[in-house]
């Protein structure tokens, strides 16, 4: 520990100190002087017993009729002196066998400024300054709005924070245990005992605090928490910004020292309307996009900046989503577990390592979104959990506070306490890592009681609805909050029912959120394409439903991770007939889903067409680019990109009826459908056509809105895809009115494939 002086030296009158008065007791045989205590009796049981609410009341400097009382709790010690200022150290009595140590300072009137040197039985001394010194670090504001479940900057109050009181360096503790008898600090410090940093709660608000003077960033610490019906029992720092590498569980003291360098990218994204602007993202877990060959190890976040940023702008993502990298003990869950909510994973490195590679990708012109899990988290006995020995970020009956699906903990959403740690939480991420988006874990989960849960299983609400009212007006108070303080960042939610407006404004009737998952489109194509091609005839609502419900929302088309594993197959797999049947077919919905309405997520590997499912301990399979038609796959995506972010009548109006205008929906039995995509602002026009049929159409007649010279823009049948390389002329619209348009024109439809023709102007 530190020996640099913890309290600066000032001028006090000190004339003398004095011992106070002395009894005999015996321990054993032995005869041992202790010194009569000046300290209630029951108050110092409290304090031995390690279960006393504000033990500042007896430890630390006392003002008394004949001076300041000084008493020190240092069970470790074998004596212990006190240094005033620059005076010789004046030994202190030992008036417990527990180890509790005192000195009058007679005749002083204010308090004065004092270090402890502390004798230890192997010979050592250490010099420390007093905790119990110090004012509380939290002030009643603080404490009012978090009990309010309003206090949007709480990170920066609870938890460990370094900080300096006076002119006296050190970190502050503080964290909410309302049911706890005790609370200590306990780490590497103070060789984790419980006895030596015992937390004062402030007043009755839960809150347990201590600053302690020369500690510094890097100490490892856990709270050890003492609760009625418990054994004393260590927990990590809900509140911890940094945690050790899974499976060790110890918080750790970590200050940020990044200067950001992405203003220009902030200030463009808060006037950014996302629902009005392209929209391409690239779904990645960190832990296994790429890794180090030589020892197999996943790149770290600085590692992976540049490698990252180069292949999103190769292939003109304009987003990266990131499965969440909170601090998660489980990595099989991908981070979805997450077990420290302010923590970024120190598998890739630290806070400002995350920091780093979000201002590069910034700086890159590279949007950034983060999963985010407020559904619910694990069980682990060091993290939230059963907390302070109640269920305190959790509801206690498991009918509404245990998932059944995941074996994870729901949080109370009616606390408020819990949902300013959630608020805030959403809040950290944005201010602190300048993420652009936080796309919403599970959020049906939130929404619905019965929730996955059979008759008897769920408790109805108020009302006796199956809506869950507290989730609900957490989830319309953090969107309302984020848009507030953060402009331009998305709040994206993952749901798969039909929960009504779920992007649409709170001051509407919606949830709030900026866009939404389209899940029904997803499994609705994917029943498509995975059918034979003979039978697909019989699903082809399955293809064109979606259109129905198109405009109810503002949706993202997603290919997320959840569709390659658990046995469900990577996209190519799922894909029937022969090789090159499987990768036309992928090919051709890949040039259907970037024209149809709706914003574009695709999980890393599909860009590529990985053959397997995705293993999060293992990297992609980057040498299939060796292969032609994996590469071919690539490409396409290079350029379905490029052209999206150039044709505004792709984006334009995506979640607007003005947008889209089907050409022919109803050719099921050759597998064809048509339509238009249109820019109301400028007018501007694209076609697209798609053949799912493993059959040619020649002479297949399209109809067209206008007359003139149509260009070809993407055939997925192109050789430069690895396609059958069959040739499409440029179309000429001849007045012969066919599927409701005025003009036409006959096409060489390729088999399974999709063509994007512009309209001529």
């Amino acid at each position: 520990m530190s020996k640099k002086p913890a309290v600066p030296a000032v001028k006090r009158r000190v004339k003398n100190a004095t011992r106070l008065p002395a009894k005999a007791t015996e321990t054993g045989s032995k005869a041992t002087a202790v010194f009569q205590t000046t300290v209630d009796q029951s108050e110092l049981n409290h304090l031995v017993t390690l279960k006393h609410a504000d033990p500042h009341r007896i430890l630390g400097p006392h003002l008394s009729a004949g001076g300041v009382i000084i008493r020190a709790f240092r069970a470790d010690a074998e004596s212990v002196d006190v240094v005033v200022g620059k005076k010789r150290p004046q030994p202190m009595a030992k008036t417990h066998t527990a180890g509790l140590f005192e000195i009058l300072l007679r005749d002083l009137t204010e308090m004065p400024s004092y270090r402890y040197r502390v004798h230890e039985p192997d010979g050592h001394v250490v010099t420390l300054g007093d905790p119990y010194s110090f004012p509380p670090t939290l002030g009643e504001l603080d404490l009012h709005l978090f009990a309010e479940g309003r206090h949007e900057a709480i990170y920066e109050k609870l938890g460990a924070q370094v900080r300096k009181v006076g002119r006296v360096s050190g970190v502050s503790f503080a964290v909410w245990a309302p049911n706890a008898d005790g609370v200590s600090v306990v780490g590497n410090f103070n060789g984790w005992s419980g006895q030596l940093h015992q937390m004062r709660m402030l007043g009755g608000s839960g809150v347990w605090e201590l600053f302690i003077p020369d500690l510094e960033p890097g100490t490892m610490y856990k709270y050890e928490i003492r609760a009625r019906g418990w054994r004393p029992f260590l927990k990590a720092d809900p509140y911890a910004v940094l945690m050790e590498i899974p499976p060790n569980t110890s918080s750790i003291v970590y200050q940020s020292t990044y200067k950001f360098r992405d203003q220009k990218w902030l200030k463009k994204r808060a006037k950014r309307e996302h629902f009005r602007q392209p929209l391409s993202i690239y779904e990645v877990h960190l832990g296994s996009w790429r890794r180090v060959l030589e020892d197999d190890r996943p790149l770290q976040y600085r590692e992976l900046a540049s490698v990252l940023a180069d292949y999103m702008l190769d292939l003109g993502f304009t987003h990266v989503e990131f499965l969440p990298l909170k601090e998660h003990p489980y990595g099989p869950s991908w981070g979805y577990q997450v077990g420290s909510y302010y923590a970024a994973s120190a598998r890739y490195g630290t806070p400002d390592d995350l920091r780093y590679l979000i201002d590069y990708l910034h700086q890159r012109g590279i949007g950034v979104i983060m999963d985010w899990v407020p559904a619910h988290f694990p069980k682990d006995g060091y993290a939230l959990g059963r907390f302070d020995g109640s269920a305190l970020y959790e509801h206690l009956d498991p009918r509404k506070g245990e998932h059944p699906d995941w074996g994870t903990y729901i949080f109370n959403y009616g606390r408020n306490e819990v949902r300013n740690f959630l608020i805030a939480n959403a809040l950290y991420w944005v201010k602190e890592f300048h993420l652009d988006g936080l796309r919403v874990d599970a959020v049906a989960s939130m929404l619905y009681l019965d929730y996955s849960r059979k008759e008897g299983e769920w408790v109805p609400n108020q009302f006796g609805g199956r809506e869950n009212l507290e989730a609900l007006s957490l989830l319309k108070e953090l969107n309302e909050v984020i848009h507030r303080e953060c402009p331009g960042v998305m709040m994206i939610a993952e749901e798969s029912t039909a929960w009504p407006q779920v992007s649409h404004p709170v001051y509407a009737g919606g949830l709030g959120f900026d866009l939404k998952w389209n899940m029904g489109w997803m499994h609705d194509t994917l029943k498509y394409f995975q059918t034979d091609p003979l039978f697909r005839g019989g699903n082809h609502n399955a293809l064109t439903f979606g259109l129905i419900y198109a405009w109810s929302e503002n949706f993202i088309l997603p290919f997320s991770h959840d569709e390659v594993v658990h046995m469900k197959g990577a996209l190519l797999n799922k894909m029937p007939g022969d090789k090159a049947q499987k990768f036309a077919t992928l090919r051709a919905l890949y040039g259907y889903m970037w024209a149809h309405p709706g914003k574009k997520l695709l999980f890393m590997g599909g860009e590529f067409g990985q053959w397997r499912e995705w293993n999060e301990t293992e990297s992609l399979d980057w040498h299939l680019l060796d292969d032609a038609l994996h590469k071919g796959v690539q490409t396409l995506i290079r350029d379905l990109n490029g052209i999206y972010g150039e044709e505004n009548s792709l984006w334009e109006a995506d979640s607007e009826p003005a947008g889209f205008q089907w050409i022919d929906a109803n050719n099921a039995s050759e597998n064809i459908v048509s339509f238009i995509r249109r820019s109301p602002a400028t007018g501007k026009e694209m076609v697209c056509v798609c053949n799912f049929s493993p059959i040619p159409r020649d002479g297949h007649r399209l109809g067209l809105p206008k007359a003139g010279n149509y260009s070809l823009l993407i055939n997925t049948d192109a050789k430069c895809y690895a396609g059958g390389g069959s040739e499409v002329e440029t179309l000429v619209a001849e007045e012969i009115p066919i599927h409701g348009q005025q003009y036409s024109a006959t096409v060489s439809l390729p088999p399974l494939a999709t063509l994007w023709f512009e309209v001529p102007k």
